[in-house]
């Protein structure tokens, strides 16, 4: 079993910034949902797709013991887009949102239960507010918010955040956002923006492999 980790957070807050540190490190793989240039100099190999097949594929392919899916969110907001014109109204609609909840359920799940166990797979997203000023990962329909509860699929979500000019992770709930993580896995509840960091305290805490190549990072 994998372990996935969900990152969120606005536009510009730091979410791929995360990752400057990871640049030209094999252990890490980056599928891109939207092809666009990462906010850093240094190249992450990996993939460019927003097709969940093909998603899964380069999960199991991947040889780096750390995958990032970054803007994940578009898996939804691209299936969206791309269909529901010709989807109609009624339970056309009706059966587009179904599909989309769907296909993203079964990607976390497989993540959960197919990815080899000694990999972490990290799925960054944006965040919204919902009605009660609740701040969770961005999506489409009330499908994946009321009856699947994304972030209640991780047991790790650290939310991106700027204070005096630092990005910075969230470890813990705070300010009505959702951010959470196991007991004494981090030190504090606000860490660096170090995606590299985040690494070596989930496989210290779990003790799985990779810190040998963690221990720069100390």
């Amino acid at each position: 079993m994998a372990i996935p980790v969900l990152i969120i957070g606005k536009s510009g807050m730091g979410k791929s910034a995360s990752l400057r540190n990871c640049a030209g490190n094999p252990d890490w793989n980056l599928i891109r949902v939207l092809n666009k240039p990462l906010p850093f100099k240094g190249k992450i190999d990996g993939w460019n797709t927003d097709d969940y097949q093909t998603v899964m594929k380069c999960l199991i392919q991947s040889k780096a013991k750390n995958i990032v899916i970054d803007d994940a969110g578009y898996l939804i907001t691209n299936m969206f887009m791309s269909k529901h014109s010709a989807a109609g109204g009624g339970n056309g609609v009706f059966t587009l949102y179904n599909q989309i909840g769907d296909h993203f359920w079964n990607l976390i799940q497989f993540i959960i239960e197919k990815v080899p166990a000694d990999k972490i797979v990290y799925v960054i997203m944006h965040e919204e507010a919902n009605e009660l000023g609740e701040i969770k990962p961005k999506t489409i329909g009330k499908l994946l918010d009321e009856k699947v509860c994304i972030e209640g699929m991780f047991t790790i979500v650290l939310r991106c955040i700027v204070e005096s000019n630092k990005h910075l992770f969230v470890t813990q709930a705070a300010d009505g956002a959702v951010s959470k993580s196991p007991i004494g896995m981090f030190e504090d509840a606000v860490i660096d923006n170090d995606m590299l960091l985040v690494e070596k305290a989930i496989r210290d805490y779990y003790e799985i492999g990779g810190k040998e190549n963690n221990a720069e990072t100390k």
